[in-house]
């Protein structure tokens, strides 16, 4: 009789690829998060399936689906791998010494308001630490945080608790209002609702099928507002606004300084909730110690911006 049920102490080193495949669902995903290769984890996975004679994961609808035993598993197994990595982790870690480069999804807005600040404090305090800043729409930055393409998303996700999103954590780091932008020379004293809706519209936004907030509320009301221009491209939007009748409608402290040299800018003239600016990452980032340190140095920056 074979003995491939025993569990050797060499296979200790096998229980982070079960915990990172029975959260992953998915051979790549572990892979990527456990920094091996595919068959590499493919190969783990045999030899867990021999220990615990079960197949572990089986495939299913939208992927691989854990087993009943690995499920019975997933507790007991998070708790012994956490105290396995607390009698190990060091208590801080040298930021003058961290080599790390920050994958980050950032739209124009967020990056405008963000980045100047945290790549200073970064050459400063972290200098050996590298950012890569991508800008995706919601939904592919979403997906991008689960597939580990990704870091870190910071923008506007409303969206987050929405089922196959349980894996995903955020944090608010503050709340944002809208304002439009036109010129002075095309407005004729107050800027009515009527005017805003008579008038074309300007609209950034990075996929064509983005939700958009201010579109949602006007449907509510029963109006549809006319978008004569849409671009990906925050930096030349005020720009498309001046000397013509367009109307530019964004988050307040990215347009509000804007207001002089001929532009306006001015409350909307509808009622529109004010809407949450947050930090969002994949569950699997919540203890690492140079991403806690990156959430709480951006934090810190968007606290100051939204004291404003």
């Amino acid at each position: 009789m074979q003995e491939t049920n025993n569990f050797h102490p060499s296979d200790l080193g096998l229980l982070p690829f079960l915990e990172a495949l029975i959260e992953e669902r998915h051979v790549s995903r572990a892979a990527l998060r456990l920094n091996r290769s595919q068959p590499a984890v493919s190969h783990a996975l045999a030899r867990l399936r021999d220990i615990f004679n079960d197949p572990l994961l089986v495939r299913g609808q939208g992927g691989l689906q854990p087993t009943a035993r690995a499920l019975q598993l997933a507790e007991p197994l998070a708790e012994a791998l956490a105290l396995m990595r607390s009698m190990v982790a060091q208590p801080s870690f040298n930021l003058e010494q961290c080599h790390h480069n920050f994958r980050l999804s950032l739209s124009d807005y967020g990056a405008a308001i963000l980045l100047p600040t945290l790549v200073s404090r970064l050459r400063k305090s972290a200098p050996l630490v590298d950012l890569s800043i991508v800008s995706y729409g919601r939904e592919r930055a979403l997906a991008a945080l689960i597939d580990g393409e990704i870091d870190l998303a910071v923008g506007v996700y409303p969206i987050l608790k929405q089922a196959g999103h349980a894996d995903l954590r955020s944090a608010l780091l503050f709340e944002e209002t809208f304002a439009c932008l036109f010129d002075e020379s095309s407005a004729c004293g107050a800027f009515s609702f009527d005017d805003y809706l008579a008038r074309p519209h300007v609209r950034v936004s990075v996929a064509l099928q983005d939700d958009s907030e201010v579109d949602d509320a006007l449907a509510r009301l029963g109006y549809k507002r006319r978008i004569a221009v849409q671009l990906p491209h925050w930096s030349a939007a005020p720009d498309l606004v001046r000397g013509s009748d367009l109307v530019l409608t964004a988050a307040k402290r990215s347009i509000e300084y804007l207001g002089k040299g001929g532009l306006q800018c001015s409350e909307l003239p509808f009622q529109l909730s004010s809407f949450p600016f947050v930090q969002t990452w994949h569950r699997r980032r919540e203890k690492d110690a140079p991403h806690r340190w990156l959430r709480e140095e951006i934090a810190a920056i968007a606290g100051a911006k939204g004291q404003r």
